[in-house]
């Protein structure tokens, strides 16, 4: 199965490296929303940061791509991608930190 760039395109995504206490979730929820993604962002207690990104695959590919480089104090070491399947969530928060 081809995807083509019109259709909706929802991945979740488990950011590791110096990626708390850095803003990171505030950059990704700025970033997210002016490429107009749906999802959300959360730290994890284990020191990573856990996010849903949703909308045009362009969008959600160029969003991957930030993620790379984080906020200027991030160092990330790994961006793990996972597809998800699911109805989209509508807008994009920040969501309270989890296990």
């Amino acid at each position: 199965m081809s995807i083509e760039k019109s259709d909706q395109y929802t991945v979740r995504v488990r950011i590791t490296g110096r990626v708390q206490g850095v803003c990171y979730r505030a950059w990704a929820q700025a970033n997210a929303q002016a490429l107009g993604l749906s999802g959300w962002v959360r730290n994890n207690r284990d020191g990573a940061v856990e996010a849903l990104f949703s909308g045009a695959v362009n969008q959600v590919v160029e969003m991957l791509a930030r993620c790379r480089k984080g906020p200027p104090a991030a160092l990330v070491e790994d961006v793990a991608i996972m597809d998800e399947g699911g109805a989209p969530p509508l807008g994009f928060r920040v969501l309270p930190t989890t296990g």
